[in-house]
């Protein structure tokens, strides 16, 4: 009986972890994929990968969980850059990436 209820509660716990994971993937996914197309680059693969998942406190003092997530870009469609996303949970913490080109200062 204990065993049953123990495997259960193991069960539900992993069954949360992963759909969060997965919609932290996705509010990643948009992040980058908005990133690119108001910097005007092209995002490559489709996807964002998990680098790295940690605990951490929010600003709220509560302890969740900080996920990086690395995706790819390219300004011309023959180079590849690499991006960063860090969340937590799914509220965006940090973004290193494209960035919008400014337009040459020589040109007129």
């Amino acid at each position: 009986m204990l065993g049953t209820l123990l495997a259960s509660i193991s069960a539900m716990a992993l069954a949360v972890f992963w759909f969060s994971g997965r919609a932290a993937a996705e509010a990643a996914t948009v992040i980058g994929q908005r990133a690119c197309a108001s910097a005007g680059v092209q995002w490559l693969d489709q996807s964002v990968h998990l680098l790295a998942i940690r605990p951490r406190r929010g600003p709220d003092g509560w302890l969740g969980l900080e996920r990086v997530y690395g995706f790819e870009y390219s300004t011309g469609g023959e180079d590849r850059h690499a991006g960063r996303i860090v969340l937590h949970g799914r509220r965006l913490k940090a973004l290193a990436g494209p960035v919008r080109q400014a337009a040459d200062a020589g040109t007129t």
